[in-house]
């Protein structure tokens, strides 16, 4: 599997796949030496953590990667587009929000198509 290094981030190469749990333990595997069931339980008890800190309305800073934090959305008024004359009252929710590091913003702003003479995207 072909990648690119960015400084402390590694890009895989992919088309239109999504990078899964699996794919990660395996690449760390191959690139480390360790047993797929050893690199499985370390990433698996990261992943634990963060979401252990987020559940308690926590913030996990990653440097070079991103912070993930939990924000509360305020309650508001929706419209149902098929009977817009109907308000449907949303209630207020936390969420996870997801801010990324220099590193990463760098490296996906790469990715980001170059416009033609005509402003079409290539």
């Amino acid at each position: 599997m072909p990648y690119l290094v960015c400084s402390s981030i590694v890009v895989l190469e992919r088309t239109a796949m999504t990078l899964t749990k699996r794919d990660i333990v395996i690449h760390i595997s191959e690139e480390t030496g360790l047993i797929q069931s050893q690199v499985f339980a370390v990433v698996q008890k990261t992943l634990d953590q963060v979401a252990e800190e987020l559940a308690k309305g926590g913030k996990v800073e990653l440097r070079n990667f991103g912070v993930f934090d939990v924000k509360i959305r305020k309650a508001r008024v929706g419209r149902n587009p098929n009977k817009p004359e109907t308000d449907v009252p949303i209630p207020a929710r936390a969420m996870v929000k997801f801010k990324a590091g220099k590193e990463m913003k760098a490296a996906v702003l790469k990715l980001t198509p170059k416009a033609t003479k005509k402003g079409t995207l290539k």
